[in-house]
């Protein structure tokens, strides 16, 4: 009898693995379908849907709040620095050609298939979509296996079987249709660059663990110098399968699974004490960074251009949606380019994020005196960077060293001026965490806040508080669609507007 209960627990996990790629996948399909012909990306669509569908599920009893029910779904959910590292290390290799004026060899070893298998879906693409969700859940199985995670989870006896399905099913996804220079050894790409990621993840977590008796630095932060070491060293390294696939669905694959959980909380969050402050926060203080920061950008700035717009915004908010559209190409070629690089520069910030919160966390309050140094530093770097921008005079090296400045300054004004802001509302720590990640979309902290840095509440919560702000991104994207429309210059009476509109609704948040 004990034997056919396991032989039952076997086929449920499988059962449980195509269920999962079944409504992730589809869920990007779907989505990819409703912008088909525009400039609009899907991550627009995916907000909507995943909540929707979380929603459905806990309302008709298939699931409940977290959805843990559906293990491999959740598991899904928590595979951001996964997702992120391919960006990363995209970001060493551009930072390393600015900065040694190195000579890109242009010659690709793939040409994509141009042939659509779903409307708005090629078949080139389609195999990018299908294999990251295999790489993101093999890697982080096999990770969790060599560095023997036990946290009486329902998968702990099932992270080998995922991480073979996982690293076997990614090797085999080669689309037949794209023009391979060399099959043979762009097959070995891709397996290097997985091996080459699961090495990252595996010693980020051990040096997490390493430095946490000094400070509690999460592992997303040794990850991201890693990544961006490999990059600067392999700096001529051309993609293969895995870091294409990544690029292109890693971050849409990840967000799905995470709005789908997020949905399923949306009655129970509501029901928390204090909730209601955190999450018109969240909404309003989307509208405040983000078009307050396209306000500065084009009204200081003079930099009124979506290859600017994009990537300035998606790095100096590390913004989740801003950064899934610019990688996968939703936004053009140069903001696909830039993104990158503005990614990865305020995670030289992080230093000061992630370890002064840390010295937040252990004193139960957030440390004002360091908070304030930090938002006069970022004042002082935005400065420059409108300075700079404002010379620039469409001069591409300008540009980007002008951005690089404007993502690390900004980003240090929104982490923790947000929090300053949040604290003298009376806010609590941990809520006030939420709040201001969900506020600008920040992956970094949002990783953070799920690894439970701030505790069970808010590592079960994140995934709703971060994924209600997401409503405002019709806004969001509806604004950068209609920009790559008209020649890449974005609306600015409208960025104003929405601007103010959120200085007014963070305003009614706190003082009600």
């Amino acid at each position: 009898m004990e034997n056919l209960t396991d032989h039952l627990a076997n086929a449920h996990i499988l059962n449980q693995l195509w269920l999962t790629f079944l409504l992730v996948i589809t869920m990007v399909l779907v989505s990819r379908t409703f912008v088909a012909g525009t400039r609009y990306s899907p991550i627009l669509i995916i907000v909507v849907f995943g909540l929707t569908m979380g929603f459905v599920l806990v309302s008709t009893n298939m699931g409940t709040p977290g959805l843990v029910e559906f293990p491999i779904l959740d598991f899904t959910s928590k595979v951001t620095i996964t997702a992120l590292s391919a960006s990363f290390f995209v970001g060493g290799q551009e930072i390393r050609k600015i900065f040694t004026n190195q000579k890109i060899d242009k010659e690709d070893i793939v040409v994509p298939s141009s042939d659509e298998m779903f409307l708005g879906t090629t078949f080139t693409q389609f195999m990018f979509l299908i294999r990251s969700f295999f790489v993101l859940i093999g890697i982080e199985s096999m990770k969790r296996v060599i560095v023997g995670h036990h946290n009486g989870e329902p998968l702990d006896n099932f992270y080998p079987l995922i991480g073979y399905l996982g690293l076997v099913g990614s090797i085999i996804l080669i689309d037949y249709r794209a023009k391979i220079t060399n099959r043979s050894v762009y097959i070995r790409k891709g397996i290097i660059e997985t091996a080459l990621i699961l090495g990252v993840l595996v010693l980020s977590w051990h040096i997490s663990g390493w430095v946490r008796p000094i400070i509690a630095l999460p592992e997303i932060f040794f990850a991201m110098i890693l990544s961006v070491s490999l990059g600067m060293i392999f700096s001529r390294w051309k993609f293969g399968p895995t870091i294409r696939s990544l690029l292109f669905a890693g971050i849409p694959v990840v967000l799905a699974a995470n709005f789908m959980v997020g949905g399923s909380r949306i009655a129970e969050a509501f029901s928390l004490t204090g909730m209601n402050a955190v999450l018109s926060f969240g909404f309003f203080g989307q509208l405040v960074w983000m078009f307050g920061g396209l306000t500065i950008l084009i009204l200081l700035g003079k930099a009124n251009h979506i290859r600017n717009l994009a990537p300035g915004m998606a790095g100096s908010l590390s913004h989740s949606g801003l950064t899934g559209a610019c990688t996968a190409g939703d936004l053009g070629n140069e903001a696909q380019v830039r993104a990158p690089i503005m990614i990865n520069i305020p995670f030289v910030g992080h230093i000061f994020v992630f370890s002064i919160l840390a010295a937040s966390t252990a004193s139960g309050k957030l440390l004002i005196p360091y908070t304030l140094i930090v938002v006069v530093v970022g004042i002082i770097l935005t400065y420059f960077s409108l300075n700079t921008l404002r010379k620039a005079e469409g001069k591409e090296s300008k540009e980007i060293r002008g951005l690089m400045l404007f993502s690390l300054g900004w980003q240090l004004i929104a982490v923790f001026g947000g929090l300053l802001i949040l604290n003298l509302g009376g806010m609590g720590l941990n809520d006030s965490v939420m709040a201001n990640a969900s506020a600008i979309s920040h992956f970094g902290l949002f990783a953070a806040i799920q690894g439970g840095m701030f505790g069970e509440q808010a590592s079960g919560l994140i995934a709703f508080v971060f994924a209600m702000p997401f409503l405002v991104h019709p806004l969001v994207f509806g604004i950068f669609g209609k920009t790559a429309e008209n020649n890449g210059v974005m609306p600015s009476k409208i960025v104003y507007t929405l601007a103010a509109i959120g200085v007014l609704g963070v305003t009614y948040a706190l003082i009600f």
